[in-house]
């Protein structure tokens, strides 16, 4: 599913206009990654969190030369999803 057929899909779920679902969707997005960039998580219950995780700096290969290369520490967002909605896909 793509944004568009999201946008759709919540459209047709909530009764909502498309302009509205999508002017909430980038709402939540921008929201999300400000909480993240800031280093807060968000917590969804029943859903799942969303949260940044630090990756420390390692070595690795370049796999088309076999160079060894540093590979600089960096944040990855992350997201676990919580129980009720594991067992709600199941």
């Amino acid at each position: 599913m793509n944004k568009t057929e999201l946008l759709t899909a919540m459209a047709e779920t909530s009764g909502l206009a498309k302009k509205d679902c999508d002017a909430a969707l980038s709402a939540f997005i921008d929201t999300v990654e400000a909480a993240l960039k800031s280093g807060d998580k968000v917590q969804l219950v029943g859903f799942g969190t969303f949260e940044a995780k630090e990756r420390a700096a390692r070595t690795g290969k370049n796999p088309a030369t076999g160079a060894t290369i540093e590979i600089a520490a960096s944040k990855a967002p992350v997201f676990k999803a919580g129980k009720a909605f594991k067992d709600s896909i199941q």
